[in-house]
């Protein structure tokens, strides 16, 4: 689906604004949620003068070209159409600060979220991943055929040659994996 369920966004949203990216890429940026409450609260919380003043690059991955609206144009720099695992494999190591992929890695077989999720560590220092607990039967939605789901994750999946941790929720897996893991749980246990 172009959404994911509310019950993970306080945490996704508080690590982004604890990491405090300069640059950042939404993987399956689908509605524009997280793409939206990042240019929110990385450039307008606590400012005064800044709107349409950007300083911090939010680019998008979208392999639908239907869920973009005008709202993506303006919160966006950039949105790279077509599949992740075929567009992350051209893009240069640790271009970006923080790498955002939230209910996309269920929709690749196995062997391909592999791939993807490799590649996301690669291309940014830093990798938020949420995935759901239960991944329930979906065949394609809104049109989209990639809305399938097809594979499941496990909390041990996420754990790498980076420092990563995973962060306490009911109904999603939601790991953080990079450069700034440890700081960002130290963080999170004040």
């Amino acid at each position: 689906m172009p959404t994911s369920h509310p019950a993970q966004l306080n945490e996704i949203v508080t690590m982004i604004m604890m990491t405090r990216p300069e640059s950042m890429l939404d993987v399956g940026v689908g509605f524009g949620k997280f793409g939206f409450l990042a240019r929110e609260y990385l450039e307008l919380w606590g400012e005064e003068e800044r709107y349409h003043d950007w300083k911090v690059r939010i680019d998008g991955i979208e392999v639908f070209e239907q869920y973009l609206t005008p709202v993506h144009e303006f919160i966006y720099d950039n949105i790279y159409l077509g599949d992740a695992a075929e567009l992350l494999p051209g893009m240069a190591d640790a271009v970006y600060d923080l790498l955002v992929m939230s209910d996309v890695l269920e929709h690749f077989t196995r062997e391909q979220g592999e791939g993807v999720l490799r590649q996301c560590r690669r291309v940014s220092r830093n990798v938020l991943v949420s995935v759901p607990r239960n991944v329930a039967a979906q065949g394609a939605a809104f049109g989209n055929e990639h809305e399938r789901h097809l594979s499941s994750w496990k909390e041990e999946d996420f754990q790498g040659e980076k420092p990563s941790f995973i962060y306490p929720n009911a109904r999603s897996i939601i790991a953080y994996m990079g450069d700034d893991a440890l700081r960002i749980a130290g963080l999170l246990q004040k």
